[in-house]
């Protein structure tokens, strides 16, 4: 006789556990900075696509999916970064006279304010090279952060190198693995037009002396079309020895540590080469707030409040003491 099933058993369905995200690095011990990029007010549709960059480019620790809505406010979004474990805003907004860019750490600030002169699209940066390179593994790992020009002392500049290098993961030069070196944001300041260039570059190793034929080979994993050689030999030396693209310059290259991929070899010279990925951006520090978007301001390019309106009070005082001296020279 067939077995009855039992139809009010429930079958047992085992749950799929998404991996969570790390808070702490595991090396250093520090806390793993995380961001969220979103706009404030309407945004135009290049922009909007700025702010997709940005997203990607704050990889893997930010919410790349992050969704908004017009009734969202500034305290939304606290109140959401606190669980999430979230340590910094960038927020993008637009006026009448120029887009602008707030980074803010949360929950507390300081809050920087820079005015965007001018930007290209990551897509805009891709269109203009010969070969652009953006694999998706590019973005596993966070940035490395380089800054340039911002040691001149000054207040709002130190705070803008502590605010920009804390935005990203710290790493530990003794046990960071190469393979994870794989990207570049660097910030060049210049003190004469107080502007800051933006950019954000791919890191790649060529072998020096090894032919761009071998490299290809050796990575592609393909069988070469020798057809039309003689000899294997041909295959090896027809390109000859390095490439038009590898650089003569001994500060381009470095020693290896350890194998990366394979081609690279531990203890032999490989070639850095910077490739831009863009966004590229060109910022002016024109405010730093003490607060979150609020408190009193500690920077202005323009000058703050209370400075305008000694100087406006000084200028019509300077003007009362015209009147008088006028008043003066008519009653003689």
């Amino acid at each position: 006789m067939a077995r009855l099933r039992n139809k009010n058993k429930k079958m047992f369905v085992k749950p799929t556990s998404k991996k969570k995200q790390a808070d702490v690095d595991h090396i250093t011990g520090d806390k793993i900075p995380k961001s969220f990029v979103f706009a404030r007010g309407k945004l135009p549709g290049p922009l909007r696509q700025l702010q997709m960059n940005l997203r990607k480019l704050m990889l893997p620790f930010t919410a790349l999916k992050l969704k908004e809505k017009k009734r969202n406010s500034l305290k939304d979004f606290l109140n959401v970064a606190g669980p999430m474990g979230v340590t910094h805003f960038l927020m993008l907004s637009k006026t009448e006279t120029a887009p602008y860019l707030r980074v803010a750490r949360t929950p507390q600030g300081p809050t920087l304010t820079f005015k965007i002169h001018e930007y290209s699209l990551a897509v805009d940066v891709a269109q203009s090279q010969l070969h652009p390179r953006c694999p998706q593994d590019l973005f596993k790992n966070a940035p490395l952060i380089v800054l340039s020009g911002f040691g001149s002392g000054e207040q709002h500049l130190k705070l803008t190198t502590v605010m920009f290098q804390n935005i990203f993961p710290a790493i530990d030069v003794n046990t960071v693995k190469l393979s994870s070196c794989q990207r570049i944001v660097l910030l060049n300041y210049n003190k004469d037009t107080k502007l800051i260039d933006f950019r954000h570059y791919s890191i790649r190793l060529q072998p020096v002396g090894v032919s761009r034929r071998l490299r290809k080979f050796v990575q592609n994993r393909q069988v070469p079309d020798l057809r039309n050689l003689q000899d294997v030999s041909d295959f090896v030396s027809k390109a000859g020895y390095g490439s038009e693209s590898e650089g003569d310059d001994e500060a381009a290259t470095v020693t290896l540590a350890n194998d990366l991929g394979r081609v690279n070899k531990a203890s032999t010279k490989s070639a850095v080469k910077l490739q831009e990925i863009g966004p590229r951006m060109t910022l002016q520090l024109v405010k730093i707030e003490e607060g979150l978007c609020s408190g009193g301001v500690i920077f202005s390019e323009y000058g703050t409040a209370s400075e305008n309106g000694q100087e406006k009070n000084q200028n019509n005082g300077e003007d009362d003491n015209d009147d008088v001296e006028e008043n003066d020279e008519d009653s003689d």
